[in-house]
């Protein structure tokens, strides 16, 4: 039977160690005319002090962390926005557009496989691999979620500077079929932005 899974970007369930995992998200400036950023996606640090989306592979910057929505003034009618996405436009640009990130070092999230790991023995075979995202940038218009998936096809031990570190496999009876795509991946941010010393947090 198919996973129940589909793409959803990253989703926070917990944090390693003993922290209380809350879930909880920082303010970060967003440019006027930064591209669509979508709930899920990963973000990263760029010059004027703002953030962006990231790439699928991370282009060797590192990621500040996991977009949760944003709020801004609309140009149109004047009035404050609260919404799950930035869709690229469309804010009066007297006012700061906020964006609310994930972006404790430690948080983990969930994944979605965009292919088969074959068999269970394979997918865990697969746990402290790095990754990446098979697209970094796309997402709906309509629901504000990140389409983004974990590329099966870039296990990766020794590229550190791949964007994802993969920790282990959710528990999900609805969604545990091996033989196919959709299996829920838990990952953490490899190089994480703000543990980095050089400015925009590129990764050596």
């Amino acid at each position: 039977m198919a996973n129940v899974n589909v793409a959803f970007g990253l989703k926070p369930i917990n944090t390693a160690g003993s922290t209380p995992a809350t879930q909880g998200t920082n303010a970060y400036l967003i440019a006027s005319n930064a591209s669509a950023i979508y709930q899920g996606s990963a973000v990263k640090a760029v010059n004027g002090g703002s953030i962006a989306i990231g790439s699928a592979t991370g282009d060797t910057v590192a990621f500040v962390g996991v977009f949760a929505g944003c709020e801004y003034v609309s140009s149109s009618t004047g009035k404050k926005v609260f919404s799950n996405f930035w869709p690229g436009s469309g804010a009066d640009t007297n006012f700061d557009i906020i964006g609310f990130v994930y972006d404790n070092p430690l948080q983990r999230f969930i994944v979605c496989t965009d292919a088969t790991f074959t068999d269970q023995a394979t997918a865990e075979a697969a746990i402290f691999e790095n990754t990446q995202f098979n697209s970094g940038a796309g997402g709906s218009t309509v629901t504000g979620i990140s389409n983004a998936q974990m590329d099966v096809a870039t296990l990766d031990s020794s590229n550190a500077s791949l964007p994802l570190k993969i920790v282990g496999i959710l528990d999900d009876p609805d969604s545990a079929d091996f033989t196919a795509a959709g299996i829920p991946m838990i990952v953490m941010i490899n190089n994480h932005a703000l543990l980095q010393a050089d400015s925009e947090a590129a990764i050596s």
